[in-house]
């Protein structure tokens, strides 16, 4: 009778130990899960930077230090600052369109469009703390040497086909002077006296290679991580629908030789209100158009029916990249 017995107590015993074992184990994974919790409840993975790209024709590769934590420092902000990027690529379907034939018909190369995204978000109405205007952001100083008027009535950089011809003009000139779209366009941000003299100062012959401040240093890469994103949206963690994109809209021209009085009768003559008048002709200044040169503008009139979105309307998307299939 004992041997049972024995059996039972020492059944119970191992029993009451592997309780004991595995409520201490998970204790400690408990323990153990708890310490290493997150104290956020979303993660933020760092964005991987490709190894090469190609910009305006020209190779760069991200296999030097700097090269690489430069672009690392570009990409992950505009993949992190949501908003602003999603707004870039929503203005992009309306402003792209303009400017991409310009830039072909110019003879530069479609990426400096990438240019335009930097200086201005694609903004036409955008004005710098240091007083750049338009979608190029030229200074009121420079923009005359480039072929744009610039008075109280007509500032010329606001106009967006005008500004970017301008842009092309001084985009060739300053790659005519370094060799490189990248040393351009680092000029059209520090200038092209300050290029040139830090180039012989430092004794460089690549604009990339510079010490420069901080804002012409981050200026090319900026470019460069915009279009990645640009290219690969989705990649990134942007994702849209094609009716979530700006809608190009449609505009008439009329020719002006002569003053207008009063552009809130010339808007309403028109079928138009004066902010809509203002929105699409912006380099309009003020509330009237002297011209005592007798000068041709051309003032563009936005048709009517493209100015609404409309429900089941199938909207243009001007690079498929950008939407979800």
């Amino acid at each position: 009778m004992k041997k049972p017995y024995t059996l039972i107590v020492v059944s119970l015993l191992a029993i009451s130990a592997g309780i004991i074992l595995f409520l201490f184990i998970s204790a400690s994974n408990i323990e153990q899960t708890e310490s290493e919790r997150p104290l956020v409840l979303s993660m933020t993975a760092s964005v991987d930077i490709p190894d090469r790209m190609i910009f305006a024709g020209e190779p760069i590769r991200f296999d030097r230090y700097d090269l690489r934590e430069r672009m690392d420092r570009e990409i992950n902000s505009f993949t992190y600052f949501h908003s602003t990027t999603l707004l870039l690529l929503k203005r992009a379907n309306r402003i792209f369109p303009l400017i991409e034939p310009i830039l072909k018909q110019q003879g530069v190369p479609d990426d400096i469009k990438y240019l335009a995204v930097i200086e201005s978000s694609l903004d036409t109405r955008a004005v710098s703390p240091a007083r750049a205007a338009g979608l190029w952001q030229f200074m009121a100083s420079t923009a005359p040497r480039y072929g744009l008027e610039v008075s109280a009535e007509v500032d010329e950089r606001f106009h967006i086909e005008k500004s970017t011809v301008a842009a092309c003009r001084y985009l060739k000139e300053a790659f005519a002077k370094y060799g490189s779209w990248s040393a351009a366009a680092m000029s059209y941000n520090g200038g092209q006296a300050r290029i040139t003299n830090e180039l012989s100062k430092q004794l460089a012959s690549n604009a990339l290679d510079l010490w420069l401040v901080e804002e012409t240093q981050r200026y090319y890469f900026r470019m460069l991580a915009i279009k990645q994103i640009f290219e690969n949206p989705r990649r990134y963690g942007f994702v849209l629908r094609a009716d979530q994109l700006y809608k190009p809209i449609e505009c008439d021209r009329i020719n002006i030789s002569s003053s207008i009085p009063n552009l809130a009768d010339f808007a309403k003559q028109n079928g138009l209100t004066y902010a809509q008048l203002k929105d699409f002709n912006s380099w309009l200044r003020s509330d009237k158009l002297t011209n005592k040169a007798g000068k041709t503008y051309s003032i563009l009139i936005p048709k009517k029916e493209s100015l609404y979105y409309k429900s089941g309307e199938k909207f243009k998307v001007h690079d498929k990249r950008w939407v979800t299939p």
